[in-house]
């Protein structure tokens, strides 16, 4: 059964940072693309930032600049590091796993507020 964990949500204030984790369990995550997607309220889920199993990486233009994803092959992890927080970057971000083997999985989202 595959169990993503995401942690790392809190509350900032603009122009603060925030990292991110995702643990995947019951995958197989070397050969699975990785990202993280947010939804604020009111608005659709949208990409924030994904990286294959080759470790290409794609993101939001909104984040570009100020966040990076990274993962660890060994311990099963997605980061995703968030600098330069703006109050538009409140949300409840999601980690997600695919791969051709398994399918698409996601987890249970972590909120993330920025507000002064």
């Amino acid at each position: 059964q595959v169990q993503l964990v995401e942690s790392g949500g809190d509350l900032v204030q603009p122009g603060g940072s925030l990292r991110l984790s995702c643990a995947a369990s019951g995958v197989i995550f070397r050969i699975s693309a990785v990202g993280w997607y947010r939804q604020a309220p009111g608005k659709e889920r949208a990409l924030v930032a994904t990286t294959t199993q080759f470790g290409v990486t794609n993101y939001a233009d909104s984040v570009k600049g100020r966040f990076t994803i990274s993962r660890d092959n060994a311990k099963n992890a997605v980061y995703l590091q968030m600098n330069s927080l703006k109050p538009e970057d409140t949300a409840v971000y999601y980690c997600n796993i695919q791969n051709v083997a398994q399918g698409n999985y996601w987890g249970q989202g972590t909120q993330v507020t920025v507000s002064s």
